[in-house]
């Protein structure tokens, strides 16, 4: 069936491209132009193919990008259906000081690393709220929902509350558009890999008061790994209502169901070895996971100089695991044992605040103030057995764990501008209470309370270098139990510490005269107090904390030119101390943190000439040496990954609107393995998809 309606919606996107043919064959003469219709909406961040020039992640307030007094990177729309990438994680691939591969082959959680510091639990964002994820039930955002990525480097706390030292990443949905843009996609590839995309969005009404925008994906699909799957369902309804020429309310939605592999791991025989037995088992090994969110944001202009704004989302998020694993069971030969872990997540997030214009004297202010408020919940429960994946799946799992948070904070950001200086200046108050309650029933009160702050100064020269320098902090209080212990069956976990961090960040950026550009450099040093990592030498994730100082360098450019050559390319160097938390690491470096990455991509499409409609596009990722252990004694090699996309637009051929693309990731088929923490994973092979797009 599912093999059906994917035929189906292909046939009615090549009958839909032939329909100008065929009133060609009929004798009437039809002028075809080309058809040029952007997916994003450019609303609250606004960019041209690969360069994204003004949004709000950084001061929650429209700014150009280049006279922010931070370092701050884009993934745009353009180059998303350029990569075509699968998971939030891919995204990142080309983004300076972002590391997403530390655990191989996952599709399970978006993983990634910022500035050496995880970020997965306290850097997520979507549209300017926090998405709080639990120890295993995280949410997963789909790229195809998405009009951009804009990633903030650095400590954020000063506007967005509970965030972590490397930095945030903010993911944007795809919002109404006033201009009509409907595009359906079929997609095949590599594992029997079979997907049906659609997005339409325009006015309902002829005033343009109303505007829709639906956007949904159908996915089956295997993976390299046995029993492994990469299914989903999902759809992201979107409303903008222009209730008056002051006020305008957008809702946002989305449901999705999605079906992975339980077990990504494979079995490591020694330390710091991962052999090529995957230690899944086939026919216990279903992630399912339901999640949906419902939102708004209600924006009304009080006066010419005052916008009052409110943001708000509640979301849950339902997780079912099952896991398995390989151990030695003595005489050469291997044993499994199975796990069944549940998780419950919802999350209520709402952030007021007013912005507002005003001037002293020769300077000019952009002020927001404000003040949010979020609610989160999870409960979770687990059980392991070593008989059966059928006796396991019968035991009623035993409560494992949970945590009720409420947090309240207060925020003002000054953004003051006279001739070629900004300054910025951001204060942060947060109060939080945890109830933390362990297997046992037992709860343990935290109450936490933080300032945060930002100072940054820009300075735009006559020859377009904009230096910037800038001072800021973080706090977040952690979600889930941390162990001292992780090898220690007996240590029960205890309520994680706050994370508190502080950074000073040197800069330059510039942008080309006359052209969508942006190049950046920037110097940076952030120290951390009781950060969060997984320890997973015990064979199974555990959190534990750390302090650790971060130091380091990162390059990044990104332009467009008008011969149809979008190019980017970033390189970082860091190192990640430990300076206390595990016996006989202090003084040694962060494990999986590699001290050198680079990625350089390029995509040419010619603008006339015989390969006009031709697009090509060629990237490299390359991955330094790093540790494979918070002691040092396990060294992972330097890794290159190459990627590669082809693509014909057949307007050229009379047909406008219609697409085919090719894409393939690791192209050279590298599978290395890499350890983290301890334990060892395998890249993933190589990949590749063709899909056929149709807009009209």
């Amino acid at each position: 069936m599912r093999t059906t309606q994917l035929l189906s919606t292909t046939a009615v996107v090549c009958l839909m491209a032939a329909m100008p043919a065929a009133a060609q064959q009929d004798g009437e003469v039809i002028d075809l132009d080309a058809i040029s219709v952007e997916s994003e909406s450019d609303t609250t961040l606004q960019q041209e193919g690969y360069v994204a020039e003004i949004g709000r992640q950084a001061t929650k307030v429209d700014t150009p990008i280049a006279l922010i007094p931070q370092a701050v990177s884009t993934v745009t729309q353009d180059q998303m259906e350029d990569q075509k990438p699968r998971t939030v994680n891919e995204t990142l691939g080309y983004t300076a000081s972002a590391v997403p591969g530390n655990y191989g082959l996952d599709t399970r959680y978006d993983a990634f690393f910022l500035r050496g510091f995880p970020a997965y639990y306290n850097g997520m964002f979507r549209d300017g709220l926090r998405q709080y994820n639990g120890p295993s039930a995280w949410f997963r955002n789909d790229p195809y929902t998405l009009e951009g990525i804009a990633i903030l480097k650095g400590p954020a706390s000063s506007l967005y509350g509970v965030s972590g030292p490397g930095g945030i990443v903010n993911m944007v949905s795809k919002r109404p558009k006033e201009q009509t843009f409907r595009e359906v996609e079929a997609l095949v590839g590599t594992d029997n890999r079979r997907q049906l995309a659609y997005d339409f969005t325009g006015a309902a009404d002829e005033e343009g008061r109303v505007l829709y925008r639906i956007t949904g994906l159908m996915r089956d699909a295997d993976t390299t790994l046995e029993g492994y799957r990469d299914d989903k369902r999902l759809i992201a309804p979107a409303l903008t209502w222009n209730a008056t020429d002051r006020t305008t309310i957008t809702f946002l939605g989305e449901y999705s169901e999605a079906n992975v592999g339980g077990t990504a791991s494979f079995y490591n025989p020694s330390y710091g070895v991962a052999s090529d037995i995957y230690v899944g088992d086939p026919e216990y090994n279903d992630f399912d996971q339901v999640q949906w969110r419902l939102g708004y944001e209600l924006e009304h202009e009080l006066t010419d100089s005052v916008t009052l704004v409110q943001k708000l989302r509640y979301a849950e998020v339902d997780a079912d695991l099952q896991y398995s694993g390989l151990y030695d069971g003595g005489g050469g030969t291997l044993a499994r044992y199975w796990g069944h872990y549940l998780e419950d997540m919802d999350v209520l997030t709402v952030d007021n605040q007013a912005r507002m214009i005003f001037a002293t004297g020769v300077w000019d202010h952009e002020l927001v103030a404000g003040m949010d408020y979020t609610r989160a919940r999870y409960d979770a429960w687990s059980a392991d057995g070593y008989v059966s994946a059928a006796a396991t799946q019968a035991m009623q799992a035993p409560y494992f764990g949970g945590q009720d948070s409420e947090q309240w904070g207060l925020y003002v950001h000054d953004q003051v501008t006279s001739g070629p200086m900004t300054l910025f200046g951001s204060l942060r108050y947060d109060w939080v209470d945890n109830v933390d309650t362990v297997a046992t029933g037992d709860q343990t009160d935290n109450h936490y309370e933080a300032l945060s702050g930002r100072l940054g100064v820009s300075y735009q020269m006559a020859n377009g270098l904009v230096p910037y320098y800038n001072y800021s902090t973080s706090f977040a209080p952690n979600v889930g139990l941390v162990f001292d212990n992780p090898t220690d069956p007996a240590d029960e976990g205890r309520p994680a510490e706050p994370t508190r961090a502080v950074q000073n960040e040197l800069g330059l950026k510039y942008q080309i005269p006359g052209t969508p550009s942006l190049i950046s450099a920037a110097l940076f040093r952030i120290e951390q107090e009781d950060g969060v990592v997984f320890d997973t030498s015990a064979g199974a994730n555990k959190q534990r904390q750390l302090d650790m100082t971060s130091t380091g360098i990162e390059l990044e450019a990104a332009t467009e030119f008008d011969s149809g050559l979008s190019l980017m390319a970033s390189y970082t160097h860091l190192r990640v101390e430990i300076d206390k938390g595990v016996t006989g690491a202090e003084g040694k470096e962060l494990s999986g943190t590699p001290n050198d990455v680079a990625s350089i991509w390029a995509h040419y499409a010619p603008k006339g000439g015989a390969l006009k409609g031709w697009g090509f596009g060629m990237g490299l990722r390359y991955v330094g040496e790093s540790w494979g252990d918070d002691t040092n004694t396990i060294r992972n090699d330097d890794r290159i990954f190459v990627d590669a996309a082809l693509s014909y637009d057949f307007a050229e051929a009379g047909y406008p609107g219609l697409t085919l693309q090719a894409n393939v990731k690791n192209l050279f088929d590298k599978t290395k393995q890499t350890c983290t923490a301890g334990y060892c994973y395998r890249d993933e092979g190589r990949t590749a998809t063709v899909s056929m797009g149709y807009r009209f």
